[in-house]
């Protein structure tokens, strides 16, 4: 195992990344894990529809379940990320998911897809509404506008499983006290290094809020998708949360800590009619082959800055 002369340097400047990366090393067994391999791939699981949200830690989804009518029964499954890279290609690479549309709001698996090529899925098709939202300055995608496509996209493809990924609870926070107190899509990071005038309580109720702001728009998919929903999500979030082995403070969703308040996630199910009739066909083509690959490119890095993955 090496380290670059920029990793010294990002220590350097943050020397709570040196911790960061001892607590990696126990995680990853010395890096000889590349995700969390005690879970299963979320697609052996049974379900028709995925609805994923992003960074939900299970703790905080089992609080706010009380105060809305979700259909269903409650339960929890463990992620193979500690973020979103991670779940994405822990779960899609060397799959057959020509009967799977994936649904996003996050330009995440535009970056691993299409900026890095890094993964090679075959998915029957992507549904980008990211690039739609942020015409209209949507950088925190609504979840209003979420449920509202996936909508169109099952009358689409009515014989096909759905993958829905919201945002929230991830930044940007999109409700009044968040996004009051929280306009840098460096939170997580200023937070670990004491950068920021805030508290933890401020930040969980910031999250809380974002969540809340989520679950309506989930209520209205399980009552209007046919077949077997799952609300999920692909990872949890640390906040202000001292894990092991080396119990410094910890903000965000680093890769490699496969810590409880990471990898366990919610698994509600409900079951809503008859089951799809799922179909297996192969996409009819590249979909970003007729736009303009250089603005998209630009809109997905600025997504991508606005949630806080690129500086």
């Amino acid at each position: 195992m090496t380290y670059s002369l920029s990793n010294l340097r990002e220590v350097r400047d943050d020397p709570t990344l040196a911790l960061r990366e001892l607590n990696r090393l126990y995680y990853t067994r010395g890096r000889t894990r590349d995700y969390n391999t005690d879970a299963p791939n979320v697609f052996d699981e049974d379900w028709d529809n995925l609805l994923i949200l992003d960074a939900c830690r299970h703790d905080a989804f089992e609080r706010v379940l009380p105060e809305f009518e979700l259909p269903g029964t409650f339960g929890h499954r463990y992620s193979r990320g500690a973020s979103t890279i991670e779940f994405l290609r822990a779960n899609l690479t060397e799959r057959d998911l020509s009967d799977t549309v994936y649904i996003t709001a996050t330009s995440m698996l535009y970056r691993l897809m299409v900026l890095n090529d890094e993964i090679d899925h075959n998915l029957h098709a992507v549904v980008d509404v990211w690039e739609d939202a942020i015409d209209v300055g949507e950088w925190g995608v609504r979840p209003e506008r979420m449920a509202k496509r996936v909508q169109e996209i099952q009358q689409e493809y009515p014989q096909k499983r759905l993958v829905v990924h919201f945002i929230q609870p991830h930044i940007p926070f999109i409700g009044e006290f968040g996004s009051e107190q929280f306009d840098d899509e460096l939170v997580w990071r200023k937070m670990r290094q004491r950068g920021l005038d805030a508290s933890d309580d401020d930040l969980w109720r910031a999250y809380m809020e974002n969540l809340r702001l989520a679950m309506p728009s989930v209520e209205e998919l399980l009552h209007a998708l046919p077949g077997r929903s799952v609300v999920t999500a692909d990872h949890g979030q640390l906040i202000g949360d001292r894990v092991f082995p080396v119990p410094f403070k910890e903000y965000g969703h680093p890769t490699g800590i496969y810590c409880e308040e990471l990898v366990k996630v919610p698994w509600h199910a409900h079951e809503n009619g008859p089951r799809k009739r799922i179909v297996a066909e192969k996409s009819t083509g590249d979909q970003y082959e007729r736009k303009d690959k250089e603005e998209l490119d630009s809109k997905a890095e600025a997504h991508l800055r606005n949630l806080g993955y690129l500086q």
